[in-house]
């Protein structure tokens, strides 16, 4: 490994870091946690979603994916519903009060997520949008 491929390994984690640090701790002012934001977040701009499908679109192992789900359930912020045409599938959707949650911290947390890149103008955050996907297909 190249001088510079070390060096970028380490600030690319070193950013990583801060920036989940950041997100956590925004999200955690909402009480829940960020997988669980990250479901609803989900559910609240695509809509109702095969549970069996939401852990794959927000990097959840399935087993880990019914849990959140569980507590969501339990919370008031997500239903479970049956499937008519095929009843081993089960969607997952945001309750009013899932909604009503979304529709109050999305925009502030959207606002915290602005704040952590205002230093960088519109095409740093192309470019930088860019580079990470070609990092990410190198997998």
């Amino acid at each position: 490994m190249g001088n510079d491929s070390l060096k970028l390994l380490v600030v690319l984690l070193k950013a990583s870091g801060t920036v989940n640090r950041k997100v956590k701790k925004d999200m955690l002012k909402y009480g829940v946690n960020p997988t669980e934001f990250a479901v609803m977040e989900l559910l609240f701009s695509k809509g109702r979603q095969p549970i069996q499908h939401i852990g794959n679109k927000i990097l959840l192992a399935s087993s880990s994916t019914t849990y959140v789900i569980d507590k969501l359930v339990e919370k008031g912020f997500v239903n479970r519903i049956s499937c008519i045409e095929d009843k081993r599938i089960t969607y997952g959707e945001l309750s009013a009060k899932g909604y009503e949650f979304m529709n109050k911290s999305f925009p502030q947390h959207r606002e915290t997520i602005d704040e952590m890149f205002e230093h960088l103008t519109y095409e740093e955050k192309e470019e930088a949008i860019r580079l990470l996907k070609k990092i990410g297909l190198g997998d």
